[in-house]
């Protein structure tokens, strides 16, 4: 599970989905693109996730809270029992398993260093929203194609490209390639249902290629929301390590 949250965390993402339908209207011209993201002070969600690092597939439901620009926090649970949790802030990615009773610290530096781009909290956020990873500039470049209007983005060694749906004026997926290394990562989002005012993707998934001493590895992460919620109710973020866990 730790190798599979780390990821998802390093790349940016988490995604989402729905069962009703966004009712259309006329898609805007590409040089006005127009891309409807979420806004919100809380989120709070549940959610089934799969990973998938090619060896092993392994599933979990997890409960997820956001306070905007602040934290991210996890709970898992596998067939009834608590797996594991996980916090994410502006300075680090601590995750916890019960069930091995140990613990894992990531400071973002040295996840930057792993994957060859830069990994910062803001992007984790966008990515659990279905928001731009990467804010937009002057110098992005805006095409229209057959289904979708593309946004193309150069950050540093990375090349990102976005598909939004011209109707419904939402991201939909997001292609992430590194130069240097050939690391890569796809992230779809689908199933678009309201939420607060704003639609929200319900379900997604994330294919992650990336490149470690043994090789390359190939990673698919799958998550089924069945609950998702916007508002300015504050939540709460408990969060601790019992003293007899070990650091790894």
């Amino acid at each position: 599970m730790k190798n599979a949250v780390v990821i998802l965390a390093c790349t940016g993402l988490l995604m989402v989905a729905c069962s009703k339908k966004v009712i259309p209207t006329a898609p805007p011209p590409p040089a006005s693109l127009e891309i409807q993201e979420i806004d919100f002070d809380y989120f709070h969600g549940k959610a089934r996730l799969v990973f998938n690092d090619g060896k092993k597939e392994r599933e979990v439901k997890a409960h997820i809270r956001i306070r905007k620009d602040s934290v991210i926090w996890m709970t898992f649970t596998v067939i009834g029992v608590q797996g594991g949790r996980a916090l994410i802030n502006k300075d680090s990615i601590t995750i916890v398993s019960t069930v091995d009773k140990e613990y894992y610290v990531f400071d973002y530096p040295s996840l930057s260093k792993r994957f060859n781009f830069e990994v910062n909290y803001q992007a984790i956020q966008a990515a659990f929203l279905g928001n731009l990873i990467s804010p937009r500039q002057e110098s992005d470049k805006i095409s229209q194609g057959d289904n979708f209007n593309l946004l193309e983005q150069q950050r540093a060694t990375v090349f990102l490209k976005n598909f939004i749906n011209p109707t419904t004026k939402k991201l939909e997926k997001v292609e992430m390639k590194e130069a240097n290394t050939q690391n890569s990562a796809s992230i779809t989002y689908s199933n678009f249902q309201p939420v607060g005012e704003k639609t929200y993707p319900f379900n997604g998934s994330i294919s992650i290629l990336y490149k470690t001493p043994a090789g390359m590895v190939n990673t698919a992460i799958t998550l089924e929301y069945n609950k998702a919620e916007v508002g300015d109710k504050e939540l709460k973020f408990p969060f601790n390590i019992p003293r007899k866990y070990e650091r790894r």
